[in-house]
This record gives structure tokens, C-alpha cells and sequence, in this order.
């Protein structure tokens, strides 16, 4: 095998697993959308910094143990959040 080959296997590897981080993705807004329509119906705010910290602790470990950048994970993270808190506020203003 030369080396374009080797750099198409690696590209695939990496193709695949950039769609399976937009379906996972996908996947936990639609469950983000539901909790915004509980917290909209039951009166709850739109965010809550207790378990976004926890999230983001429990996550920067992970992290670590994965060897990757938990400060990495932690801005991604935090982007997350911040969306679905935006998604909240937009799901509680109706």
C-alpha cells in the first residue's frame, strides 16, 4: 500500500467519525429540545450552572483519561451548552 492509500484509509477513519459525531450530536439536541418544552411548561429556567459545572468537571476527567485537551473539552462543551441554553430561551419566549 502506498502512501495515498494510507492517507485515504486515515481520511475515511475520520470522514466516518465526523458523522457519527453529527448524528450524536443530533441526537442530544432533540433530547435538549424536549427538556427546554419540560422546563418552558414546568417554569424552570433555561439554564442551570450547578449541572453545567458538574458536566464540564465530570467531562474535563474524561478528558484527561482519554488523553485528550480537557481545556479542548471544556470550550466545546461550553459551546454546547450555550446553544441549548439559547434554544431554551427561544422555546420558553414561544
Amino acid at each position: 500500500m502506498d502512501e495515498i492509500d494510507i492517507l485515504k484509509q486515515y481520511r475515511q477513519s475520520i470522514d466516518n467519525i465526523d458523522a457519527a459525531l453529527v448524528c450524536m450530536l443530533a441526537e442530544r439536541f432533540k433530547i435538549t429540545q424536549s427538556v427546554g418544552q419540560f422546563k418552558a411548561t414546568h417554569n424552570l429556567p433555561p439554564a442551570d450552572p450547578n449541572r453545567e459545572e458538574l458536566q464540564i468537571a465530570r467531562l474535563r476527567k474524561l478528558a484527561q483519561d482519554a488523553n485528550l485537551d480537557p481545556d479542548f473539552t471544556e470550550k466545546f462543551l461550553r459551546f454546547i451548552i450555550d446553544e441549548v441554553i439559547r434554544h431554551h430561551q427561544q422555546i420558553k419566549k414561544g
